[in-house]
């Protein structure tokens, strides 16, 4: 071999041993994770089969399509002026001459590393392209390593490069949605070439959805005390490389959409580096973000390799945490139970890229929503786009993508779940104390992120003289009680992590003070009594859920009520004085117990002690199984939820394992193994796109993460639930699966258990003095 011919070999190897070690090293750490990673041998046909990517709040959806690397960029907490959560824009990759081009291809997800690599040959030219996102700092990394000498074209896309009128159905993805009240429009970034960069940012207008919304709900006179988190909000970055200069500007359309881009290129090279740094700030001027988004690509341009060892260590400690490998060494079969489990930890890696967001994981697709149309061909909009908005939570969905965060052990990942409903909680007060002259937070299922009710929802033809502080609406009248999930699951955080929850009790009572006193209130618009005859609350209007309305005493909020003020109440001594444990004593027996009724000679629960009308597709007679845990393995009455959940006409109908269905986990939580297993499959099998936990849209949106969420807790609660101190293990699981998990129980605890050939064996409990709790079912 002549020693031109080794010296173009060892610069390969050169270029590729990094890439080589970590691959091996990964393999070698957990061969059981290595089996989850998705690689694929062909390019892709466009974003639909896009690959997620991320890290610490930051998403991207990352895809080869004929022969351009692109990816969309998407990151916590990007609302414009309309609410809509705007991705920061797409870059493409290209190089030449082009492995990408034809020949040999693979593109790989490294669970253990939260990165994707893309590898070419063509040739005698082989690249790789790595992509990974630094967890601690908001900074997309591409690296290139090439056998030859190539040029990188590196472009940053926008389609807001010009104002977007927003039309029709396209509103969806704003706080207007249906009704607009007037022209709205997607308003333009600015846009430049800078230095060796692009620079891009949205920087808000004066007048904004929140403006509009204060004004409808006849909330002007108050308006100075109210959060408004669009107001001077700027968002952006910039792309930038090492050795590239600006190459001009050119236009194209992909799929349904118009766009700009703004070309960087290299010289000649084995080897190239470009960034992605973002900054997020609440600043009049632009000069201010600008300043500021110059020290973040000064950090990310620093101690690279230290940046990229802390990143590893976070998603090697991530993945150490907790798992669930269903089947494992049954890879080759991908039958549906494995798909299941490999499913549950693509899952939580979506989760895990939006650790540390100012906001929490929407819904309706997360960070990784792609171009609508991919969706639904009729919707021929922008990547911008998602159904049942950006800025709007929608809390009965968000639930189920945060509970499964308990056993899962990633407590701290909920943070920026209540961190939303703290900033909002003095404008949820207000509402209450304008509109009703009493205390307590009231919070709507349609919530904005500034705390008052999604416009649309409200509606603007309201009667004359109908209460201001209400919804008309049939779906979400007098559904109020869905926040007590979220207060729950602060106070869990002290059981399951050890977690301080001082900072979260002036949230909780001020959410049961509202049901108490709003109750009350209403009680003495009808008549002289502000309790019942056994000194109850009426809770009348009410509402199971979005399904049962105009319901009287509703099971799902007697059961959240109950639920919450108990667990406050087992809160250790120094949480509350003297007082406030009285005051929650008294609200506790103020609390009417929960309706039965008989179908078919069977004792069931009931949704309601009566209701009017049946509006959506819910079972909240099963919400005292879950999330309430009041009924189920080892409890009182266990024999009434079964009798519910086997023999109630409309759990029946509505049973499915569609999007936000959660009958898969009230199978569990009931010990019905068979039909656990049958749901929580069918709702973790692979999804029907190329990236397999890209399900949905369900009832709401792709990639649907309230989908994901209830498969996840489906899965936990087969194989781990609590009463008590109680651990019981396996308690809906079908012997015949094998199983490898580590799960998190209350009181700081793990577990590692195996189930293989029927066989039973627990690896490691911490701490080891919680084994004599375990009861092996």
């Amino acid at each position: 071999m002549s020693k031109f011919l080794l010296g173009r070999l060892g610069a390969l190897l050169l270029c590729l041993l990094p890439l080589t070690i970590r691959a091996q090293k990964t393999a070698a750490a957990d061969p059981e994770l290595a089996a989850c990673n998705i690689t694929w041998t062909s390019p892709s046909c466009n974003a639909r089969e896009s690959m997620p990517c991320g890290g610490g709040d930051v998403g991207l959806n990352a895809w080869v399509e004929q022969g351009d690397v692109l990816f969309y960029v998407a990151r916590s907490g990007t609302f414009d002026e309309n609410n809509t959560l705007l991705k920061l824009g797409r870059v493409r990759l290209r190089l030449s001459p082009n492995p990408f081009a034809g020949g040999t291809f693979k593109q790989h997800l490294n669970l253990e590393a939260g990165d994707v690599t893309l590898s070419g040959t063509v040739g005698n030219n082989s690249a790789q392209v790595h992509i990974w996102v630094d967890v601690f700092k908001p900074v997309v990394h591409v690296e290139v390593s090439s056998s030859e000498k190539v040029v990188a074209e590196a472009s940053y896309e926008s389609w807001r490069y010009q104002d977007h009128p927003t039309k029709g159905k396209e509103n969806n993805q704003n706080s207007y949605k249906w009704a607009p009240q007037g022209e709205v429009k997607t308003l333009q970034d600015s846009i430049r070439f800078r230095r060796q960069g692009v620079e891009f940012f949205h920087q808000n207008r004066a007048q904004t959805v929140f403006d509009v919304t204060v004004q409808q709900q006849g909330l002007v006179a108050i308006k100075p005390q109210l959060t408004n988190p669009l107001q001077n909000l700027i968002f952006g970055g910039v792309l930038q490389g090492r050795g590239f200069a600006p190459a001009g500007t050119y236009s194209g359309k992909y799929l349904d959409t118009p766009y700009q881009g703004w070309k960087l290129k290299s010289r000649a090279a084995r080897a190239h580096s470009m960034v992605v740094a973002m900054h997020t700030a609440y600043s009049p001027r632009a000069a201010q973000w600008r300043q500021s988004l110059q020290q973040t690509l000064a950090a990310a341009q620093q101690n690279l390799k230290e940046s990229r060892q802390r990143t590893l260590a976070w998603w090697r400690d991530y993945w150490n945490r907790s798992f669930v490998y269903v089947q494992p060494g049954q890879q080759a079969a991908n039958a549906p139970e494995w798909q299941a489990g490999r499913n549950y930890q693509l899952m939580r890696y979506m989760l895990g890229c939006n650790a540390f967001g100012a906001y929490p994981t929407k819904f309706n697709g997360g960070l990784f929503t792609y171009d609508p149309s991919l969706t639904d061909s009729t919707l021929k909009f922008t990547p911008d786009f998602r159904n049942w908005g950006g800025g709007t939570h929608t809390a009965q969905n968000q639930r189920l993508v945060y509970w499964p965060m308990l056993k899962s052990g990633d407590a701290t990942l909920m943070k920026p779940q209540f961190d939303f409903y703290l900033r909002i909680l003095r404008n949820a007060e207000l509402r209450s104390e304008t509109y009703w002259h009493h205390q307590g937070a009231c919070f709507t299922e349609q919530l904005e992120n500034f705390g008052l009710p999604n416009p649309a929802e409200y509606n603007w033809k309201r009667p004359p003289g109908f209460d201001p502080g209400l919804e008309y609406n049939a779906w979400l009248e007098y559904e109020w009680d869905t926040v007590l999930e979220f207060c729950l699951m602060m106070l869990e955080t002290e059981r399951y992590a050890g977690h301080d929850v001082a900072a979260y009790l002036p949230f909780v009572e001020s959410c049961l003070t509202f049901f108490d006193e709003h109750y009350q209130y209403l009680a003495r618009q009808r008549g002289a009594k502000a309790l019942d005859g056994e000194g109850h609350l009426v809770l009348y209007p009410g509402s199971g859920a979005e399904t049962y309305k105009m319901a009287y005493n509703s099971t799902a909020t007697i059961a959240a009520l109950r639920t919450v003020l108990t667990r406050l109440l087992e809160l250790p001594p120094t949480y509350g004085t003297a007082e406030q444990r009285k005051t929650w004593t008294a609200m506790l027996g103020r609390v009417p117990d929960i309706s039965l009724r008989e179908v078919e000679g069977h004792k069931l629960l009931a949704p309601a002690k009566s209701w009017e009308r049946i509006n959506n597709v819910e079972s909240p007679q099963l919400y005292p199984v879950f999330p309430w845990g009041l009924y189920g393995i080892g409890k009182a009455d266990l024999a009434v939820a079964v009798n519910t959940y086997r023999y109630d006409p409309d759990v029946q109908k509505f049973r499915s394992h569609i999007g936000w269905k959660q009958h898969n986990i009230f199978a569990a939580r009931l010990g019905l193994t068979d039909e656990a297993a049958e749901l929580t499959v069918k709702k973790l099998q692979d999804s029907g796109r190329r990236f397999p936990a890209f399900w949905g849209p369900g009832y709401d949106w792709a990639p649907d993460h309230n989908w994901g969420g209830a498969g996840m807790l489906g899965l936990q609660e087969m194989l781990l639930q609590t009463d008590g101190r109680k651990i019981f293990l396996l308690p809906a699981w079908p012997r015949t699966w094998d199983v490898h998990f580590k799960l998190h129980a209350p009181y700081q605890t793990t577990v590692e258990a195996v189930v293989k050939d029927g066989q039973v064996q627990i690896v490691k409990v911490t701490p080891e003095s919680r084994r004599q709790d375990i009861v092996v079912d």
